[in-house]
């Protein structure tokens, strides 16, 4: 899977999450569905994409992939 494709994969995630009124929870949903569902790898991986600086990501993807990559991509779900 490529790095494009997990960018895709978390835009897709945000845009579920884009009706939510409340940032804070917004964000969180999105970072709990990636720590759940995701691969320790697709976390490593989303997690160097940020802090390479390339871009792509939507407004509340790259906020959550932030906070993924500041917490250690290793977290639970492993």
């Amino acid at each position: 899977m490529s790095d494009d494709h997990l960018v895709k994969m978390a835009n897709d995630i945000a845009a579920f999450f884009h009706g939510e009124p409340n940032r804070e929870e917004a964000v969180g949903g999105i970072v709990n569905h990636i720590q759940k569902f995701w691969t320790r790898r697709m976390r490593e991986r989303l997690a160097e994409r940020v802090r390479s600086g390339e871009s792509g990501f939507a407004d509340l993807a790259l906020e959550a992939a932030r906070r993924i990559a500041k917490a250690g991509a290793a977290a639970p779900g492993s």
